[in-house]
């Protein structure tokens, strides 16, 4: 069977984050997609941009997706590492809203820039203004706009905000070389409190020479 790879989808197609983490992707760019549920973002890539793209991704639903797209996608579960990759095997590395999510998430962006160039990530805020006065006012823990999952519900997430992910990577000597905020789905113009006003960070990594005092 041969495999159309013609580029019959546009950016618009896409998730609000995932159009965002597209437009930072350069053509023949080489990505590794981490989580990439149904290959939405890496079939665009691949199709569009002439990405040479590959994916990870846990669920064999979205596995059996990805290859009916014509995607090269494995099985893997990301806590355990990317220790089949080289270092500098990818020029970007991409994980979309799946970081509140894992285990261990220090080891995996540091993975992510270990065999990428630069990391992508997209993930929801819990800074935003609305969450802060639900708890305020409620006193619950509440869902983050843009991931609509309750705390009790596989899998779990923790909570965190931009602030907060600002200052892990301050702290993990990450650098952040560029960014984008998103409120409810549109890019957000305000450039001053985006913890307060963002319902979704998206943000590129590189890796500093030494961690910030």
């Amino acid at each position: 069977m041969t495999i159309d790879l013609s580029c019959t989808i546009t950016s618009d197609d896409l998730r609000p984050d995932l159009r965002i983490i597209a437009g930072f992707i350069p053509e023949a760019a080489r990505v590794l997609d981490l989580g990439c549920g149904n290959g939405e973002l890496l079939e665009y890539l691949v199709r569009c941009k002439r990405a040479k793209g590959r994916g990870i991704e846990l669920s064999e639903q979205g596995v059996l997706a990805c290859v009916h797209r014509g995607l090269s996608v494995r099985q893997g579960n990301l806590q355990e590492g990317l220790a089949d990759y080289p270092n500098r095997s990818f020029d970007f590395t991409v994980l979309s809203q799946t970081l509140p999510f894992l285990d261990d998430p220090e080891m995996i962006l540091g993975e992510m820039l270990r065999v990428g160039e630069r990391a992508i990530v997209s993930f929801p805020n819990w800074g935003y203004w609305r969450c802060r006065l639900e708890l305020l006012l409620t006193g619950r823990i509440p869902q983050a706009p843009d991931l609509p999952q309750s705390w009790h519900a596989k899998p779990r997430w923790q909570a965190f905000t931009v602030t907060d992910f600002v200052q892990f990577c301050r702290a993990a000597g990450i650098r952040i070389n560029r960014w984008n905020y998103l409120a409810g789905g549109r890019p957000m113009h305000i450039p001053k409190f985006t913890n307060l006003f963002s319902t979704t960070a998206v943000f590129v990594l590189e890796r500093t020479l030494l961690p910030h005092p």
